[in-house]
């Protein structure tokens, strides 16, 4: 048999509550699934299983408030099954001989009351976004156990009820355009610099639904607040800074972008991430945790800082990206950000991040200058891409420069080690064409 235990969401985190249960014992689930819906500072956090098997038994209540560690269901692997009940022995001789009393049979079986028939299942969280957006759940078809409807039920049908239809000449004139050309002494096009942040839906789509009432801007501006004092007490952070030459990765990016679908073009941003995550192969000691000592991660999942419309900051992880091509950097980035801003993410988006990258982006200052998040060990900060005079080969011209800067753990790496990552860094975007 395996424990599902309520996992850690964040180094900050010590409880959640249980907003709703996707699944009943009995049910079949493989590793990914999303088996319920937590409550944090952070959110809504859909919580996933990382075994195969058979749900068991359910332990914990909607509503229930859970310490994280909390045991909140069993799963049996494949092929282990619930065991029958166990057979009486056979009566021995002398048994047999002394007369006793028949036993009685099972007794009957009860039916379960019937529900009124204006009865509507539906989950506690279902309830509440549905009584607040003003959704008449009679009209929802659910999707749940049972046909109970869900979050996800009540969301789909109030995006039914609000998404405009959109002609195809609306979707064109309304998507972003981007520079058609990139020469290094030129003024930087606004569009090549766009921050991740201003990533947003495509005319037509319909973005995430905010995870519900709860999270204002004071309640997440407070879960930062504790994460970042616990980091600046516990600590010790040197930091690094170095200024990178753009105009080859910049002139690169406008090439690539003039092959693809509007859709499909990409941000300065996917190439920082690629060299970060490349850099990392190059000097693993910051792609850790310090926990009882320096434990170095396997896969590089590298956060990313959200900041958050209504205030505040998440940081969600893309995993494993050092083995995705920009391609992909771009679609997961399109795909996590609007969840994020929506606080409507999975747990290992939350809690397997092994370093974080902040990017301040187009128009916004030159150097961002970040605190660790524990357990991890660095942070990477990119500041905004402006025109600086550069000097090469004795000749002085102005280019495209970005300043990133490295705040690192003490305990973990030094300045040397530091020094060699944002060199690694420097050199991958030289070379974008290898990323």
């Amino acid at each position: 048999m395996i424990e599902y235990r309520m996992p850690s969401l964040g180094a900050d985190m010590e409880s959640g509550f249980l907003r709703e249960w996707h699944v009943r014992p009995g049910d079949k689930i493989k590793k990914g699934d999303i088996i319920a819906e937590v409550e944090t500072q952070k959110g809504i956090i859909e919580i996933e299983v990382f075994d195969e098997g058979t749900i068991g038994e359910l332990l914990v209540q909607v509503d229930e408030k859970v310490p994280v560690g909390m045991l909140m269901a069993t799963i049996m692997p494949p092929g282990e099954e619930k065991a029958g009940p166990v057979a009486a022995p056979a009566p021995t001789a002398a048994a047999a001989e002394s007369p006793v009393a028949a036993m009685p049979g099972p007794p009957p079986a009860v039916e379960k009351a019937a529900l009124p028939e204006n009865h509507i299942r539906a989950s506690p969280l279902a309830k509440r976004i549905a009584e607040e957006k003003g959704i008449d759940l009679a009209t929802v078809k659910g999707t749940g156990p049972e046909g109970a409807i869900t979050r996800d039920d009540v969301e789909h049908a109030l995006a039914a009820q609000v998404a405009p239809p959109v002609s195809p000449s609306q979707k064109e004139a309304a998507l972003p355009t981007h520079p058609s050309e990139a020469q290094a002494a030129a003024p930087i096009p606004q569009a090549a610099v766009q921050p991740l942040e201003q990533i947003t839906m495509q005319p037509g789509e319909v973005a995430p639904k905010p995870a519900g009432p709860g999270f204002s801007p004071e309640t997440i501006r407070m879960a930062v607040a504790a994460a970042m004092s616990k980091s600046n007490r516990e600590v010790p952070h040197y930091y690094l800074e170095t200024k990178i030459d753009m105009s080859k990765a910049l002139a690169w990016l406008t090439e690539a972008n003039k092959q693809r679908p509007v859709k499909e073009r990409l941000l300065p941003a996917v190439l920082l991430l690629k060299a970060v995550a490349k850099a990392l192969n190059d000097v693993p000691d910051l792609n850790a945790w310090w926990e009882n000592g320096l434990q170095r991660k396997n896969s590089i999942n590298i956060g990313y800082v959200v900041s958050l419309r209504t205030g505040g900051i998440i940081v969600p992880a893309i995993h494993e990206a050092d083995s995705k091509t920009v391609d992909e950097l771009m679609f997961a980035l399109n795909d996590l950000i609007p969840r994020a801003r929506a606080l409507r993410l999975r747990s290992s988006e939350l809690a397997d991040s092994t370093i974080t990258v902040t990017s301040l982006g187009e128009g916004a200052v030159e150097t961002v200058y970040g605190v660790i998040y524990p357990p991890q060990v660095a942070l990477v900060g990119f500041g905004g891409i402006t025109p600086q005079p550069w000097t090469e080969n004795g000749m002085l011209d102005v280019r495209p420069v970005l300043t990133a800067t490295l705040a690192a753990d003490h305990r973990a790496s030094d300045g040397s080690t530091g020094s060699r990552f944002l060199t690694a860094i420097k050199q991958y975007l030289q070379e974008p064409e290898k990323l």
